[in-house]
């Protein structure tokens, strides 16, 4: 190349880089948006840009299982920071999940989103079902920083909070089981005596986007050490695993723990040590249970959905108590608190509910709250709404044992 050639192709080179930067000054000035922030707990690992449209796309990151082509998007949970009083157009893309090697989409026409200023009072804004696989929404920045998720959130540090808050009362006992695969500790909560005759085990948390199950826990929990209380602990007492996919959580993954492994399957094997400490954890504190002859009477595993159904075994001749018993279960949510979704028979030899009736012969299901919409309450449910169903839920209990 000749000395002329160069000169040139370094103008055209000047050139272009002034275009660039004048397009980035000119957007920089039109476009309020200043950074979308996903340093803090719980926020969801994604890609963002600005498009020529003025639209924020959000590219949520898939969260994928283990030597499977399942893959997860569910969760969202960010910190926009923009011009405050502007108005921006958001767009969360792609929900082209894929379960057992199919395709499944987890949001719908009913989907919506929830905003905060504080990221702790949350309410809901509607959102649009858009080219089928995204979800588009416009949000009004209050402030200059607005928190944006698909379900109030419930953090480690929530949890955290909560075990100080109870820890001191003499009605419960916390024992660290174990720990995660990235060695946070695992705790089972004892609410009551543990001489009462009849016993309950719940699971939340264990798909780390799902935080319905501690909001109802954390109600259960309060509402059985008030002053009012005492006969439904001489009744019962309840062993709870808060939050079994803690770095899930902590890393705002949708689905799978971080070695890849859903921890709502393979319950009709024992569980993996390595892969699955959450699991493994959870075993060996039962089967010490069982040891001592304290075996549950009932256990629940607490999801969401977007069904809100309670998941029962299909009946067989040789679980028709086992059925009997989760139908009245599903009559005395009907009668004590909002629950209206309603009773679902399944067949997943893998889930809790039948590894927990096939292995270890405790009457078990699985719950899941629906996100998008609580019948009963005809609204969209947010944490207090799942409190309120956990405070109700002490009176469930307490007449599901009444006959035993």
């Amino acid at each position: 190349m000749n000395t002329s050639a160069f000169i040139a192709s370094l103008l055209v080179i000047a050139s272009a880089e002034a275009r660039v930067m004048a397009v980035s000054e000119n957007d920089s000035s039109r476009h309020p948006l200043t950074f979308i922030n996903t340093n803090f707990e719980n926020a969801s690992q994604l890609d963002w840009e600005v498009d020529s449209d003025g639209v924020v796309q959000v590219n949520l990151i898939y969260d994928h299982e283990r030597s499977s082509p399942n893959r997860a998007n569910g969760h969202w949970h960010f910190q926009v920071i923009a011009e405050k009083g502007s108005d921006l157009t958001i767009v969360l893309k792609d929900f082209n999940n894929i379960w057992n090697g199919k395709r499944g989409i987890p949001i719908s026409e009913k989907t919506n989103t929830l905003v905060s200023a504080d990221g702790k009072n949350w309410k809901v804004i509607k959102a649009d079902l858009y080219k089928e696989t995204q979800l588009k929404f416009q949000l009004h920045m209050e402030t200059g920083k607005m928190y944006v998720a698909s379900v109030e959130p419930y953090r480690i540090s929530d949890l955290e909070k909560l075990l100080a808050e109870i820890k001191v009362n003499p009605h419960i006992e916390v024992t660290n089981v174990g720990n995660t695969a990235e060695g946070r500790p695992l705790e089972i909560i004892r609410v009551g005596n543990p001489n009462a005759p009849h016993r309950i085990f719940l699971r939340a948390r264990a798909h780390s986007w799902e935080p319905g199950g501690n909001w109802v826990v954390q109600g259960l929990i309060r509402s059985l050490l008030q002053k009012d209380a005492a006969r439904y602990r001489d009744r019962y007492c309840v062993y709870i695993m808060p939050m079994a996919n803690k770095d899930g959580v902590a890393r705002g993954r949708t689905r799978f723990n971080t070695l890849g492994k859903d921890l709502n399957r393979e319950w009709h094997l024992p569980a993996d040590k390595e892969l699955t400490p959450e699991k493994y954890a959870f075993e060996t504190w039962l089967t010490g249970m069982i040891d001592l002859g304290k075996k549950p009477h009932l256990a629940i595993d607490l999801h969401n959905d977007r069904g809100g159904n309670l998941h029962v075994n299909l009946p067989t001749p040789d679980n028709v108590q086992y059925t009997a018993n989760l139908k009245r279960f599903e009559n005395l949510l009907f009668e004590h608190t909002w629950f209206r979704e309603g009773y679902s028979h399944v067949k997943n030899p893998g889930s809790f509910g039948e590894g927990m009736l096939a292995r270890f012969g405790i009457d078990a299901c699985v719950y899941e709250l629906n996100y998008e919409w609580a019948k009963g309450l005809d609204k969209e449910p947010l944490g207090k709404d799942w409190e309120l169903l956990g405070n109700q839920l002490r009176d469930v209990f307490f007449e599901y044992f009444s006959t035993k």
